[in-house]
């Protein structure tokens, strides 16, 4: 009897253990479930990358009621939204919910459409990828390890340029960026931050306190929590050194209130260019302005703006024989940007007091939006969120990107999204445009090559491209067109014109979000906007990627944008845009 009960004993215990098993993987289950309904991002690792990555094939949504997709031949959904363009009545189709079927992203199609768009983004399995397949420049170093100093916040151990990488900070990363930028030290701190600087105007500590590994070199001294690493860079001959980003900005008149300015006079025997510049990188100065016999140092300021260049004949004759030149001649600068970055702009911070009003930061996929919120980070000091979370961004120094949406810290919110009800959500918009033909073929980038990467002519030739084209140019069009009319409280920007008049648009975004900024800060953000986020150059694929049958088509849908634009009392397209 004893032995029957003893094996029921052994088999409820197992039986105990099991149901235990079985709930906890109930458990986990239901809260997968519950952070894919709340629109999370889940990387999925492990899949192996084909030589040329594959664009998702457009919705099968979006091919009822279209013609079969053909290379050269557009037509369907798109067509109906190209016809807006010609005869539109406002309140026809834009508010006929019938039979604006189309232009709803909350229908089938586009909602399909950016949701493939949403699960096609990199891993980092395939950014490291595509990384690891760029070459990179070794630069030998003869640098060296200083030591352990104060830093904080406040008072900056070194004051230049500013660099982060939470994910693959090493300090020979650290060092060739602070070389490129024309300095003659480089720090680490936190394990992922660089700092670069002429002069270390903090106290040095024991080694030991700074005591974390870099990100991307376990072993390797990145500093600590309010302590910077210091090392010495490359040492190269005053007159030797070779710059990256040193660029003429051009002839400039003297301002009128020179004291107001605060430019630095250097003094210098036999005065050239490049030792006008070299003067200025090692007092830290961004600026380098030469009329000889003299140098200054210095920074743009709201009198000294180098927004109206004058006549380039000015600065050549002004660097001749000062003697024998009239007065009114003797006051023009040759104005040269030096690699040293503004750091005026620099520090960021989350909102001190959690904002009651959620603005969105929205545009299609490839219009310029992380560019856009690299400079609203450096106009107002306060970071910029995302709908989402791209763990590359992150990485590179957009801290918001790993808060919470709705949080309320960060000063706007990234998304592409264009559903009544994402739309709702917000009470305002910063509603930002990019040509159509450069937006589709930014994003056929990034989708190819990454963030800073390029499409190669193989990626243009195969048929992905047409497809991409058929499908995701009628998403660009409805985008903007829900905005237009479900958003509570829209400002549209357009990419080109921040390009040609930056610091009047960011002083418009700025008032826009209710943010106080200073002209030095947004003449800083000038100065600044390339940042480290930026493909280099302005690569193009060796022919037109655009058929006359896609051009026919896409330049529809700008004249139905263009026309919503207008309907709604905000400024048409750039002239740039419509077709000739």
């Amino acid at each position: 009897m004893a032995k029957p009960l003893y094996r029921l004993q052994r088999f409820l215990r197992r039986a105990q253990l099991f149901l235990l098993f079985l709930g906890v993987a109930y458990i986990m289950a239901g809260s997968v479930l519950l952070l894919q309904r709340a629109s999370l991002v889940v990387t999925q690792r492990g899949a192996t990358s084909p030589p040329l990555p594959s664009i998702p094939s457009p919705p099968r949504a979006l091919e009822l009621g279209m013609p079969p997709v053909r290379v050269g031949g557009y037509g369907g959904r798109s067509s109906r939204i190209m016809a807006r363009g010609q005869g539109y009545q406002p309140g026809s189709l834009l508010d006929n919910r019938t039979g604006a079927r189309w232009l709803m992203s909350r229908n089938l199609e586009i909602r399909q459409l950016r949701r493939r768009w949403f699960h096609s983004l990199m891993t980092e399995k395939d950014m490291s990828q595509v990384e690891r397949s760029t070459p990179r420049r070794n630069v030998p170093h003869k640098g060296s390890y200083i030591g352990c100093f104060l830093d904080n916040s406040k008072e900056r151990a070194l004051r230049g340029s500013v660099f982060t990488d939470f994910r693959k900070m090493t300090s020979t990363m650290c060092q060739d960026t602070c070389l490129a930028s024309g300095y003659q030290f480089a720090g680490l701190e936190y394990g992922s931050e660089c700092y670069c600087g002429n002069h270390i105007t903090s106290l040095r500590v024991r080694d030991k306190e700074c005591n974390l590994d870099c990100k991307g070199e376990k072993g390797s001294q990145c500093g600590g929590v309010g302590r910077l690493s210091v090392f010495t860079v490359e040492d190269v001959l005053p007159g030797q050194r070779r710059y990256r980003n040193v660029r003429y900005r051009g002839c400039f008149r003297e301002p009128g209130n020179s004291s107001s300015t605060s430019l630095v006079h250097v003094l210098q025997l036999n005065l050239t260019s490049q030792s006008c510049i070299e003067a200025c990188m090692n007092k830290e100065f961004p600026l380098a302005m030469l009329r000889s016999p003299d140098c200054f140092c210095g920074y743009a300021t709201p009198d000294f703006t180098l927004h109206e260049p004058a006549e380039e004949e000015h600065c050549s004759q002004s660097n001749t024989t000062e003697a024998s030149l009239p007065s009114t001649l003797q006051h023009f600068y040759q104005v040269y940007q030096t690699p040293v970055q503004d750091s005026r702009c620099t520090e960021k911070k989350f909102l001190p007091e959690k904002s009651s009003s959620l603005v969105a930061l929205s545009s299609f996929p490839g219009a310029g939006n992380t560019w856009v919120r690299h400079l609203i980070e450096l106009a107002t000091g306060y970071y910029t969120g995302s709908y989402y979370f791209d763990g590359t961004l992150y990485n590179r120094g957009f801290k918001g990107e790993k808060d919470y949406w709705k949080s309320g810290r960060t000063i706007c919110v990234k998304t592409h999204e264009s559903g009544r009800r994402e739309i709702e959500m917000y009470d305002s918009v910063i509603l930002l445009i990019r040509s159509p033909y450069r937006s589709l073929m930014a994003e056929f980038n990034r989708k190819c090559a990454g963030h800073l990467g390029y499409a190669s002519d193989q990626h243009w030739k195969t048929k992905e491209w047409p497809e991409f084209v058929s499908s995701y140019a009628s998403w660009w069009a409805s985008h903007v067109l829900d905005w237009l009319q479900f958003g509570q409280r829209v400002l549209v920007v357009h990419f080109e014109e921040l390009q040609t008049a930056l610091v009047p648009q960011l002083r418009s975004i700025a008032s826009f979000l209710n943010t106080t900024v200073t002209e030095d800060r947004l003449l800083c953000a000038e100065s600044n906007q390339d940042g480290h986020f930026k493909r280099s150059g302005a690569r193009q694929p060796t022919f037109d990627p655009f058929t006359p049958d896609m051009r026919g088509m896409i330049d529809g849908l700008i004249r139905a944008v263009d026309q919503a634009l207008r309907d709604r009392n905000h400024t048409g397209l750039p002239l740039e845009y419509l077709p000739r």
